[in-house]
């Protein structure tokens, strides 16, 4: 099974910095046609949260239009510019969705299990996993304690190092360890929010973050409330399970590179006497 993860994707209205700046519809245009194009193609896609700016209905359309271009199914979390009540309108034909409170579910028709968790406090950038999302997650880990299985939600449960991003991190991540320590088949914990690919030892397992299909934050680990971005490649996560004896393999997939990969071996020999392309040589 190969698990696509994409995040941050701040869709938004026409006349915005969104657009102007980041550009955020075209690169979100062009993951989607590198997920298409992947040889093997990604069973399934997780979307992790902001998929919006404003959490605009209006905004939501637009994403849709472009999501809706996706060969393989999609299932998305809110993240803290979303607006809970307008996600799930707009997703509501994909049947996965509750149709009111928490945006929580399973997914059980794949070898890996997925759960998405919803971090979402309206009109605050950090988030919040409450008594009774936490509660709701330890009883659906308990109804598979034998499936491997994917967490998948907003806001990583663990300190990045940047001072601005840990002010609006993720309330309750102690006692989300709790619950996660509980359940050893919790292959992955897989979150968006931060813009850029991290990852730590958490609760006995794994946790992760994926950079954006647009911009990223700048990599500043000083001890100062400062917050920058920078185009950096565009990029997503590929999670890859290569079963119960190898468990999830997790690679960091660029986006639009333009540059393709100069081949070594065919598979049979060493190509010794290749040329590589011009394209291949650094800028």
């Amino acid at each position: 099974m190969l698990i696509a993860q994409i995040t941050d994707t701040h869709i938004s209205t026409s006349d915005s910095a969104n657009d102007r700046v980041f550009r955020t519809p075209e690169h979100l245009e062009r993951a989607v046609a590198h997920l298409n194009g992947l040889d093997p193609r990604p069973d399934v896609v997780l979307a992790t949260g902001d998929l919006v700016e404003r959490g605009e209905p209006v905004e939501y359309a637009r994403l849709r239009s472009i999501l809706d271009r996706l060969t393989m199914p999609l299932y998305v979390v809110p993240g803290n510019h979303d607006c809970r009540e307008h996600l799930a309108r707009a997703f509501a034909d994909r049947g996965y969705l509750p149709g009111s409170g928490f945006l929580q579910y399973t997914v059980e028709s794949w070898p890996v299990r997925l759960i998405g968790l919803d971090t979402n406090v309206p009109g605050e950038p950090g988030g919040r996993l409450c008594a009774e999302r936490l509660g709701w997650l330890e009883a659906r880990l308990a109804e598979a304690p034998s499936r491997p299985t994917v967490v998948f939600m907003h806001h990583p449960p663990f300190r990045t190092g940047m001072a601005v991003m840990d002010e609006m991190g993720l309330e309750g991540g102690e006692e989300l360890a709790r619950v996660i320590r509980r359940h050893p088949q919790v292959e992955r914990v897989l979150c968006g929010h931060v813009h850029r690919p991290m990852t730590q030892r958490f609760a006995g397992t794994v946790a992760s973050t994926s950079p954006a299909t647009a911009h990223q934050l700048a990599l500043d680990l000083a001890p100062l409330r400062r917050l920058a971005v920078v185009m950096e490649p565009p990029a997503c996560m590929l999670h890859q399970w290569l079963g119960p004896d190898a468990g999830l393999v997790s690679h960091v997939s660029v986006i639009g590179s333009g540059r393709p990969p100069f081949t070594l071996h065919d598979g049979q020999r060493w190509l010794r006497d290749a040329q590589p392309p011009p394209s291949f040589h650094p800028l």
